[in-house]
This record gives structure tokens, sequence and C-alpha cells, in this order.
């Protein structure tokens, strides 16, 4: 499994538009592309000194592959959205991860 993993810092002065739009279009529109089998959505709860709201977006793909189709095929459209809405707005940097193996209370 590939966690696609994407930070995001995102201003105060657009948080509750960018919220929305990542919950009700941007990670719904990557679901819908097939190439991830889920998506987690959490909140760092470290205060960033630059200010905002720091989020990680994990997109789970089945392998390499994949993740390197959405690239090919997918991603520029997303990342051209998201900086025609947001702008200078939202920070964003991505992290590729490799799961080594998942634990869980018994």
């Amino acid at each position: 499994m590939i966690i696609y993993n994407v930070t995001i810092n995102i201003d105060e002065s657009v948080h509750d538009k960018w919220i929305t739009w990542m919950m009700e279009k941007h990670i719904p529109e990557i679901m819908a592309t097939g190439k991830f089998v889920k998506a987690k959505m959490v909140k760092v709860l470290i205060v960033e000194e630059m200010g905002g709201t720091t989020y990680s977006v994990q997109y789970f793909a089945e392998t390499k592959e994949k993740l390197e189709a959405y690239y090919e095929e997918d991603a520029p459209r997303f990342r051209e959205e998201g900086a025609k809405l947001f702008g200078d707005k939202m920070l964003a940097f991505r992290t590729e991860l490799e799961l080594i193996k998942e634990f869980k209370q018994v």
C-alpha cells in the first residue's frame, strides 16, 4: 500500500471555503479517479508560526503504479484548480509513504 500524503497550510481568511471545497468537491473527485482505495483527512495539532491551520490528507493507493497513473492523468488539473481558487493562501507539500505493516490492538 502506498500513501500519498498532502500536507496543506491554509490561511484563516479562506479556511471555511477551503474546508467545504475539500470535503464536498476535491477529495470526492480525487477518489472518483479510481486510483485510491480510501482517503483520510486529519488536522495537524501544532500551531504554525506562519499562522493558518495545517491539515494532512492521506490517499491510499494499492500500488506505486496507481499513484504514478494519478500523477500523469489527474494531478495537474487538481493542483491547478487549488492554485486558481486559493493562490498563495494555500501552501502544500507532498510526500509518498510505503505502508510496511499495520498494527491493531487485539
